[in-house]
């Protein structure tokens, strides 16, 4: 069957990026969808990732649309930074950064 929203774990962390990339008050409608269909690689479970992840879909899933969007926008944007890093030390690169202008 075909996905309506997304499937896989890469694939549904681009697309909440993509509504993140918008105004705060434009990003919520709809975010939620990419996580139906979201899959934690085998690989993940136990680490680091597995935990921003969750916390990552509490915030998207518990966020009341039109109540701190931008503050609550802003936290999605930290972890998904934050979850970028820890997948690329997960597959091995050790010294993985933001950088300065991120």
């Amino acid at each position: 069957m075909e996905s309506r929203f997304g499937r896989g774990f890469i694939v549904n962390l681009s697309l909440i990026n993509r509504h993140f990339a918008l105004p705060p008050e434009q990003a919520w409608p709809g975010v939620a969808d990419h996580l139906d269909e979201m899959a934690l690689p085998v690989s993940f479970k136990g680490t680091e990732v597995e935990q921003l992840v969750e916390s990552l879909r509490k915030h998207i899933i518990w966020h009341v649309p039109g109540t701190l969007d931008k503050e609550d926008a802003k936290e999605v944007n930290r972890i998904l930074n934050r979850l970028a890093v820890e997948i690329d030390r997960n597959l091995g690169i050790k010294d993985a950064e933001l950088g300065e202008f991120h």
